[in-house]
């Protein structure tokens, strides 16, 4: 099983290649010389470097206390989250799957082998705890596709022990500059490896900047495609909020192909659009669950211990664990699914050779604008209907749809703001404001239903059902007060609506 660990570390390069000495350095009191170490280091990719790209690194590396497979995901400048697994002759398979979104069906090859001859310090406290470690890398990079082709140079590395504060990194690096120490041109050894042993495939000059109302479509969708296949591996390894995320970016992106229809040939986009609606359900599953698990379990903590009557937090502990770990098992075979891997590519075929329509490549102002405001007059009639109906589940089932159009008004609102400036962003802070309410209405709805299926489960197996009432009375209240609350933002929102 692969474990995880956070890198914080800094590198450095000097021209008479030595390491400073770094005692007293704030709370470093002595540098332990822990000798010389031999590492050597052989970095998969595919052919046409697509983890280079993302900026990931997926290396097999053999000495020093770490041998193994280690995957790394940039998090911040300096800061990686590694995922680690044991050494095995091929690339293990949970490493393999945390970069399926990008590889697809390509292969991971050797792409370069570093031997590093690596001579270690720790930097210790006067109480002899770690605080970080600095070395002096001298790295020998041999790559292996195409020619044969070679490079040497020498780094410094610093790296924060593990809960270390990353103030201490400031403070050693304004030591070493002071000793003609210098931050490194590249950011990681496998980066300098490929400028220095003919050049990566990386370099690009990326999308322009958008000028017609197409662009601008075309510009948010993209953003949308790059948010799916980034949070791949953190959905995968059950990070908090990945999954709600990704759904999120999974809705925008049917909705765009659904707002603007004006602009794109519907014949390309209605059936990905249609994938697009099955992965947001297949999300859905796991976050839905999880929302209701957190709301449920929040309601109960705020009980006075003497309404809680019967094993309620037990049943609902077990309740939450059982269908979250099926949940994700499944979501995770989707992932793995060929349907998946194919939506994908069909995302990427489509922005590549965009179907655009003629009204794509006018001036964005107005046809961003024709569309946006078509959003809002559904969205108008849908609050409008809902709030006329009686509470109850025809009212429920209304104000869930009025949701739907609140939120594919809000993305519309989004995907426009660079053109239409002021009015876009106001309407999408308007609409994040609505789909709140909207949502813990809906929230509601769905926690008495559990209420209801706990309750029955508890009666059946002879205990009270005394704190399930009470809680579904409560969430009642609450859902009652939202609508109420709705009705008067409606007529703040409302007023300046289209019409």
């Amino acid at each position: 099983m692969a474990d995880a660990k956070r890198e914080i570390e800094r590198k450095y390069e000097s021209d008479d290649g030595g390491l400073p000495d770094l005692t007293g350095v704030g709370p470093v009191a002595a540098v332990l010389d822990k000798g010389l170490v031999a590492l050597d280091a052989t970095y998969y990719d595919t052919a046409d470097e697509r983890l280079t790209a993302a900026s990931l690194t997926l290396r097999r590396r053999t000495g020093g206390p770490d041998a193994g497979w280690h995957l790394k995901f940039p998090v911040a400048p300096g800061v990686r989250d590694e995922i680690r697994a044991p050494l095995s002759d091929t690339v293990p398979e949970e490493l393999a799957a945390l970069v399926r979104s990008r590889v697809r069906d390509a292969e991971l090859i050797p792409l370069v082998r570093l031997r590093s001859a690596r001579d270690v310090r720790h930097l210790v406290d006067a109480g002899g705890a770690l605080l970080a470690e600095a070395s002096l890398d001298t790295v020998t990079a041999e790559r292996l596709t195409g020619k044969d082709r070679a490079a040497q140079w020498t780094e410094i590395e610093v790296e924060l022990a593990d809960g270390g504060d990353p103030a201490l990194l400031d403070r050693l690096e304004k030591r070493l500059r002071k000793a003609g120490v210098r931050p490194a041109g590249s950011p990681s050894k496998l980066a300098r490896a490929l400028e220095l042993t003919g050049g990566s495939r990386r370099a690009g000059t990326g999308p322009r900047p958008p000028v017609t109302a197409g662009d601008h479509v075309l510009a948010y969708l993209r953003a949308q495609r790059d948010v799916l296949v980034e949070l791949d591996p953190a959905v995968r390894r059950d990070l908090p909020d990945a999954v709600h995320r990704m759904r999120v970016a999974t809705r925008r992106a049917r909705s765009t192909l659904r707002t603007f229809r004006g602009l794109l040939d519907r014949a390309v986009t209605d059936p990905v659009g249609a994938e697009l609606k099955w992965l947001a359900g297949e999300l859905g599953i796991d976050r839905d669950q999880e929302v209701l698990a957190d709301r449920l379990t929040t309601a109960l903590r705020s009980l006075p211990p003497a309404l809680v009557t019967g094993p309620v937090p037990d049943r609902l502990t077990a309740w939450a664990r059982a269908r979250h770990g099926g949940a994700h098992a499944h979501l995770t075979g989707v992932l793995d699914s060929r349907r998946y891997l194919t939506l994908l590519d069909t995302l990427d075929a489509l922005l590549a050779d965009p179907p655009l329509r003629t009204a794509a490549g006018r001036k964005p102002r107005k046809a961003l604008a024709k569309a946006v405001r078509k959003a809002e007059r559904k969205l108008t009639d849908a609050v409008e209907q809902a709030l006329r109906l009686p509470p109850g589940e025809e009212r429920d089932l209304a104000l869930h749809a009025a949701r739907k159009k609140a939120k594919r008004t809000r993305y519309a609102a989004e995907a426009a703001t660079e053109a239409l400036g002021g009015p876009a962003r106001s309407l999408t802070r308007s609409m994040k404001s609505l789909t709140t309410l909207l949502g813990d209405h809906q929230d509601s709805v769905m926690a008495r239903r559990t209420l209801r299926e706990l309750a029955a489960v508890a009666h059946a197996a002879g205990e009270s059902t005394f704190t399930h009432g009470l809680l579904y009375g409560r969430e009642e209240a609450r859902a009652a007060a939202t609508e109420a609350e709705l009705a008067a933002r409606w007529k703040e929102i409302g007023s300046g609506a289209a019409g």
